[in-house]
């Protein structure tokens, strides 16, 4: 089970978005989203561990196209990175062991991110387009490597449902991207200063198995977990204005 990169064998790309991003060559079109998110986060302040976390997501999802979707997932996995799989959740290596590179790769690019205090942890959320045009949600927890890099420790997803209704009138180019959302990235930062009684982390999801960690400043924390009726419920929390607040609730259906 791969919830978010779940492959079809035919690429349609959906209308289904208030983005479209495409030129030629598509390089170009690539490195204007990434400046673009950059700028963005910058005009809000949040300069830091943010603007770098959406800058790994960019590149991990241009190597995704450029050079094999399995590839990318494999170059930009920390150690420790675990995928959905039918028990619970399992080592990358072993979910995508022997799976080649797709023909089609899945398109994606983040539309918030949410990175703790001290920056060792962070979580993105943002748009994908399966090769069957499908659209959905996706979510990536992001680790600080020792080489002061962003790898993903944990990624997940599921399609709208319903799914939107394609513009019949909309005449999309063949490189187009659609990412509903791109325009209005946001990246925050939590509170430096602890929330009152914040050892008690806000995390009280039940399952079968699961998976979760807390930023090294307890700032930021994260739990995806197995339910009993095979769907799966990823929430995170980040500390903000001295309390907890919820800033991710997906809930992946059992038969994805």
């Amino acid at each position: 089970m791969i919830s978010r990169a779940t492959i079809a064998p035919v690429m349609v790309l959906a209308a289904a978005a208030t983005l479209v991003a495409c030129t030629s060559p598509r390089q170009q079109a690539i490195n204007r989203q990434a400046r673009a998110a950059t700028e963005f986060l910058e005009r809000q302040g949040s300069i830091g561990d943010p603007g770098r976390v959406a800058a790994a997501d960019f590149a991990f999802a241009r190597m995704a196209r450029d050079e094999g979707q399995w590839t990318a997932f494999r170059a930009y996995a920390a150690g420790d990175a675990v995928m959905d799989a039918p028990d619970g959740f399992a080592p990358v290596s072993e979910v995508l062991d022997g799976l080649a590179d797709p023909a089609e790769p899945i398109r994606w690019a983040p539309t918030d991110v949410w990175s703790s205090c001290d920056g060792t942890l962070a979580v993105s959320l943002g748009r994908f387009i399966r090769p069957n045009g499908l659209v959905g949600d996706y979510v990536t927890v992001w680790e600080l490597q020792s080489d002061n890099s962003y790898k993903w420790i944990y990624d997940t997803g599921t399609p709208d449902d319903p799914q939107p209704v394609p513009d019949p009138g909309e005449d999309l180019p063949e490189d187009a991207i659609v990412v509903e959302g791109m325009t209005s990235i946001e990246g925050r930062i939590a509170d430096c200063q602890p929330a009152v009684g914040h050892s008690a982390l806000p995390l009280a999801i039940t399952g079968n198995a699961t998976r979760a960690s807390t930023s090294a400043d307890s700032s930021l924390t994260w739990q995806s977990s197995l339910q009993d009726d095979g769907a799966r419920h990823m929430r995170a929390f980040y500390l903000r204005n001295g309390a907890w607040e919820q800033v991710v609730d997906l809930t992946i259906p059992g038969d994805e």
